[in-house]
């Protein structure tokens, strides 16, 4: 069962956000073993994402390695705003 990753992302960032309409996930490649998502937000949401001393990014990067090892797959999550 192939897991959505856009989805669940997009579903773990947007309620931390002041302007949940600007948040955008796209995966960028799948090759097989590994995977590359990109996450853009507003630029005043950059910091609600990345959390203090990057706690928050690092959660939901654990969340998504947790779900891609049970595919036995890797994941990237690159934080950005626009």
């Amino acid at each position: 069962m192939a897991t959505n990753y856009e989805k669940m992302i997009a579903d773990l960032v947007t309620p931390l956000v002041v302007h949940p309409d600007d948040v955008a996930v796209k995966q960028l490649s799948d090759d097989g073993e590994m995977i590359t998502m990109h996450i853009m937000v507003h630029e005043d949401d950059l910091g609600r994402v990345i959390g203090k001393n990057g706690r928050i990014a690092n959660a939901i990067r654990t969340i998504a390695y947790a779900s891609a090892s049970r595919e036995h797959k890797k994941i990237t999550i690159n934080i950005e705003s626009f």
